[in-house]
């Protein structure tokens, strides 16, 4: 893969391109290539696996490109381009098409581009969002393959483009639209046997897998779980020859890692070559100066990932390894999370989930491979697999207690042992002991949380936010959460609708958030809504829309814990407005989440109750752990939804610790409409001093 950068309507854009490029460099160190004209420049730098072709490619048009196009050569003979690698096809393909959905559709791989025809420029990236593009639109216009190169400019307004959005820029006009693009679809369901379905996925996993295999030396990041063997099985069985690699925390005080354990057992088995990398604590920290900074970000899971990703790319670069293959994809694909398992629709939460990855998983793993001069192939998110997989029916996903089990069943089709197809695998930080690594630095250095600590590495917040929030508990408690991830949360974002039974939106206390963001010292975007069903979503998209105009947000946050109509709506409104959507408390055990909201010191009261079992007695008082129980017991004897997300009771934060003041309700009176519906109304509210 290579690294691009562009610069447009800056006299010094040549300049400033070939700064950026020394921050990409790692990218690419096969060649640079810049070019220049009037008031822009384009960069490029070459990690060449298919022919070195240096770039940028020109004629009448300017193109650079990042990307990995498996189908080249059948699009190149298609469309008789007489390319002579991908990225010259890919060009040669839009000078003869144009930019557009259906053009890119065509394209079988990974890819970012830049083309410029005609004084307007188009960039875009593949679909799932595998290579990455971030851009600026701010006294000029600007895109690289990294943020940080943008940073290195002095651009402060940067953005990660959205994968299902193609940016048109008008060079004369210095105008900026977006081309959408559809996602996947998980319909129709295929209705064959699980045999036939097994079958013909095992087809699609070699024919991913056979198109990724490079004419260069590479390798597999294994960690003895069912993704990476099967990725190791099927390439043995195409005789080709690798190193798997395996990075562990080296702790004598800790059991053997448990990815270490089972990667010995199965390269045993299956006659692999495998290396391990064992790194010793007092090494850690060393590593995470240098790789929280790499991926600008301090979130504890993704650092906990990255250390293990890192420390084997770092070994594999060494051995002279210019690509590595990695099984990310197929936990979301094939339903290996508890939350598939929670889910009341498999396919859509895996959709959502791969909606998500190009923010959560693939920007930190390219950075990191391409920091080691390194390509990364991931067959598990092939377009073509990807579309059938979802198409598989959740009951094939998750079955007799197994997550994937479908892929568990290609795995024994194709001849692995019951005990490794069936294991049960921790997530990368845990199965490598990495996560402890990090929480022995965090008690070492005396930190509270290891939050704290990675920020001391990354002192830049993580992301952006808005945070969607209605002045009840879970909306509040999300955006908290967020923050405790070091996660700037740049304003609150409310919707006060007429319609008080508003399928989407809280009601009874919501004018009572302007206290709270005065409490908080956290700006407040309103919008106004008549409340009327799906019309509503429209006013959601307006009112998040002002949030990014006013306060450059790159997220938003929701307090949704099983919510489907909520969460899957908003996640739509962000993704056409080009935000990544967070929703931290998705899935959390209800009960865990009001013990831990009470546990973290804040105070809330129901506001509203609905539901068999309540009544206005429960109203205006402060919930704590006895009424919690009185909630568990409810839930065990009618079905009560213990964090009340079915609609079962309301709340209203009036303190906590991200508050600066607390709320009192001075006046307020109960608006009783049978035994078991009752509303809070307060009248008169202050803001008070914390003692």
């Amino acid at each position: 893969m290579c690294g691009i950068i562009g610069v447009f309507r800056r006299k010094d854009a040549l300049r400033l391109v070939r700064q950026g490029i020394t921050i990409l460099q790692n990218r690419g160190r096969d060649g640079n290539g810049f070019y220049e004209e009037d008031n822009f420049s384009l960069g490029h730098c070459l990690h060449s696996i298919v022919g070195r072709v240096k770039q940028p490619l020109t004629d009448k048009d300017v193109f650079v490109s990042n990307c990995e196009i498996y189908n080249w050569k059948e699009l190149n003979e298609k469309y008789n381009l007489k390319a002579r690698n991908d990225s010259e096809m890919l060009f040669k393909l839009l000078q003869k098409k144009g930019v557009s959905e259906k053009t890119l559709d065509e394209l079988d791989g990974v890819f970012a581009f830049a083309y410029i025809s005609k004084n307007k420029l188009w960039v875009a990236r593949d679909i799932i969002g595998v290579k990455p593009v971030w851009y600026s639109h701010t006294n000029g216009f600007y895109f690289a393959s990294e943020k940080k190169a943008l940073e290195k400019l002095g651009i402060i307004d940067i953005n990660e483009l959205n994968p299902r959005k193609i940016i048109e820029y008008d060079l004369r006009k210095d105008k900026l639209k977006f081309i959408e693009r559809e996602f996947f679809s998980i319909e129709p369901e295929i209705k064959e046997s699980i045999e036939i379905i097994s079958r013909k996925l095992e087809l699609k996993i070699k024919e991913s897998i056979s198109k990724r295999i490079p004419q260069r030396k590479f390798g597999i990041l294994f960690s003895g779980g069912i993704d990476s063997t099967v990725l190791a099985l099927i390439l043995k069985q195409f005789k080709q020859e690798f190193t798997c690699y395996t990075a562990v925390l080296d702790d004598p005080g800790l059991k053997e890692p448990q990815d270490l354990v089972y990667a010995k057992k199965v390269a045993k088995d299956l006659g692999l070559n495998l290396k391990v990398i064992k790194i010793k604590l007092s090494e850690v920290e060393n590593y995470l100066r240098k790789i929280v900074p790499l991926i600008e970000d301090s979130n504890v899971v993704k650092v906990g990932v990255a250390l293990t990703f890192y420390t084997a790319c770092e070994q594999a670069k060494k051995d002279g390894c210019k690509v590595l293959f990695s099984g990310l994809g197929s936990e979301e694909i094939f339903a290996g999370y508890q939350r598939h398992r929670e889910s009341y629709n498999v396919n859509n939460e895996c959709v959502s989930g791969l909606l998500k990855m190009y923010e959560r998983d693939l920007y930190r793993d390219d950075v990191i491979t391409m920091y080691n001069c390194i390509e990364l192939r991931i067959p598990f998110l092939d377009k073509g697999l990807v579309e059938y997989s979802l198409r598989i029916s959740g009951k094939h996903k998750l079955y007799d207690n197994h997550e994937k089990y479908i892929l568990r069943v290609v795995a024994k089709n194709l001849r692995l042992k019951e005990e490794f197809a069936l294991r049960k695998k921790k997530a990368a930080q845990y199965g490598s002991n990495f996560h402890k690594a990090i929480q022995k630095l965090t008690n070492k250095n005396k930190f509270k949380t290891k939050s704290e600590y990675l920020r001391t590495f990354y002192p830049t917040h993580n992301v952006k936010l808005g945070a969607l929030i209605s002045s009840g508990k879970d909306s509040v408690f999300a955006m908290y959460t967020m923050i405790k991830q070091n996660y700037s949360v740049e304003c609150m974002i409310t919707l006060e609708s007429e319609n008080l039974d508003s399928f989407m939106f809280h009601t009874p206390t919501v004018k009572l958030v302007r206290l709270q963001s005065e409490a908080t010292g956290i700006p407040l975007v309103t919008y106004q809504t008549k409340g009327e069903k799906e019309k509503e979503l429209e006013d959601l998209k307006k009112a998040i829309k002002k949030a990014k105009e006013e306060y450059k947000i790159e997220g938003v946050i929701t307090g949704a814990i099983f919510s489907n109509y909520q969460r899957n709506r908003v996640e739509k409104v962000c993704d056409s407005l080009s935000l990544k959507i967070f929703s931290p408390l998705w899935h959390i055990n209800q009960e865990t989440e009001m013990r831990e909201i009470v546990r973290e010191g804040f105070e809330f009261v129901i506001s509203k109750v609905a539901a068999e079992g309540l009544n206005k007695n429960w109203l205006n008082k402060k919930i704590d752990n006895k009424m919690i129980n009185k909630l568990v017991e409810l839930n065990q004897k009618i079905g009560f939804n213990v964090a009340g997300e079915g609609g079962e009771f309301e709340t209203l934060v009036l303190n906590g610790p991200v508050f600066n003041k607390k709320i009192e309700i001075k006046k307020s009176k109960i608006i009783e409409e049978d035994e078991n519906t009752a509303t809070l109304v307060v009248e008169k509210a202050e803001l008070l001093r914390k003692v």
